[in-house]
């Protein structure tokens, strides 16, 4: 669990353009009912309650919001974050809210402010998705601009929340009781990959190096901590970024220690990249494969190239940096030799991790129109309901689910108990003696009481 990177973000942004007071409720870090925070809104007299959820705990919504209708009737409810980015108009079903704001926050939220309580309306704002007063869902024409210059948008505002209480949680390295900040050095994404978001869109808009070690420098003064986790999609997109990057904290002393958990692209990485991130702290990333197949590969739009990915890899983990594997199986049409080929390249790689999920089609994603032409029963039976990536049950390819899931549970196996290992992982895990605690959930992995 990781602080609300978007809604600090967004919060920051709105304090700079209007006269707020906000209160910000975390239901998992607060361990916060839907009736509880529904008092919270109410006992705060919201004149504006916007929530953010992911699919799989998006059910929440609608009971959230019909408690806060009755406590204030008056009240804008509005919906964000990845659900309504996904879901567009069906995200406002079987709930009580206003509007939703698809995509980035910062423009839409403002304009959608200025609308309501500055003598506009809805309608007036592009790509909005609106409940009419007859009930009726409208989207606007248009699309919500992006932020071209992310250097003007402040810091996130950290202010909010307990920083501390997310130490206490799992985050997203496996490793328990870390110090830590997450922060977001740029948005978007160039690549084509078929079963990925666009909340951000296609165009990379990134942080200066400059504006990157201001940040940090800030939040390392604000709350002691030398311990700093980016969240971006391509952190290492622009190599000379991360060359200046790494130039200025070396020039201003500031010693950190890095992890980029979200899944950097490893063909594009050079010894020379993956250099000044060590000199810089990086000490845990995760390495996204996801098919071992090239014609997997060039079908769902990646292209990545294998080898060089692999290169990448055991450049990493001979610089000890700890080595996180993200593999996929079962796209559309991959056949059982195609997930084995996946399987086999994760096992022979000098990985220290890895998570082989079973892909799963978003909404307003190529991915889902692929299936929903080719297989429209297949998203019929499909249960986002409670669900993270790791516990989904779904089969998209042609290999029959009883051996679909057998060979899933056996590259957990194969991979894990591959000799080598286990030593890595304890050679080079930033905290080898907290690692028993995820003895069990090993255990469960590789098929063993």
């Amino acid at each position: 669990m990781t602080p609300p990177l978007g809604i600090l973000y967004l919060a920051a942004y709105l304090r700079t353009k209007f006269d707020l007071d906000i209160q910000l409720v975390n239901q998992r870090i607060d361990n916060c009912s839907s009736e509880e925070l529904a008092r919270r809104a109410i006992a705060f007299r919201a004149d504006i309650v916007g929530l953010c959820a992911l699919t799989p705990s998006a059910h929440f919504v609608g009971p959230v919001t019909k408690a806060v209708r009755e406590g204030l009737p008056a009240a804008l409810m509005v919906l964000g974050g990845p659900h309504p980015s996904a879901f567009r108009e069906r995200a406002l079903d079987g709930t009580e809210a206003d509007a939703a704001i698809v995509g980035e926050g910062e423009w839409a939220f403002e304009r959608l402010i200025e609308a309501r309580f500055g003598g506009g309306h809805l309608s007036d704002v592009p790509g909005l998705i609106w409940r009419g007063a007859d009930g009726r869902v409208i989207r606007n024409p248009g699309f919500v601009p992006i932020i071209a210059d992310v250097d003007s948008l402040p810091f996130p505002a950290y202010d909010l929340i307990d920083l501390s209480a997310y130490w206490r949680q799992q985050s997203a390295p496996p490793i328990p009781g870390r110090r830590y900040i997450s922060l977001l050095s740029s948005r978007g994404c160039p690549s084509q990959c078929s079963y990925c978001h666009t909340i951000f869109g296609k165009r990379f808009r990134a942080h200066s190096p400059e504006r990157m070690v201001e940040e940090i420098a800030h939040v390392t003064r604000a709350y002691g901590i030398r311990d700093v986790e980016f969240q971006d999609d391509v952190f290492t997109h622009d190599p000379d970024r991360v060359f200046a990057f790494a130039d200025l904290l070396r020039t201003k002393g500031i010693s950190l220690r890095i992890a980029l958990p979200n899944g950097v692209r490893g063909d594009t990485l050079t010894v020379e990249v993956i250099d000044a991130l060590k000199a810089s702290g990086l000490y845990y990333w995760s390495l996204a494969l996801e098919s071992g197949s090239p014609r997997i590969q060039q079908w769902i739009g990646k292209r990545l190239d294998i080898p060089k990915f692999l290169d990448a890899v055991e450049a990493s983990v001979a610089r000890r940096i700890f080595t996180n594997a993200f593999c996929m199986l079962g796209f559309p049409t991959e056949t059982e030799d195609e997930m084995r080929q996946t399987i086999r390249v994760a096992c022979d790689a000098a990985f220290h991790t890895g998570s082989f999920f079973s892909v799963t089609p978003y909404p307003n994603t190529l991915l889902y129109e692929q299936v929903k032409a080719s297989h429209p029963d297949r998203l019929a039976g499909l249960d986002y309901v409670n669900r993270d990536l790791s516990r989904m049950h779904v089969n998209l390819s042609e290999v029959p689910d009883d051996r679909f899931y057998r060979l899933q549970r056996s590259a957990n196996r194969l991979f894990f108990l591959r000799p080598g290992r286990l030593i890595r992982i304890l050679r080079d895990h930033p905290n080898p003696f907290a690692l028993a605690r995820y003895a069990p959930i090993l255990l469960n992995r590789i098929g063993l009481p």
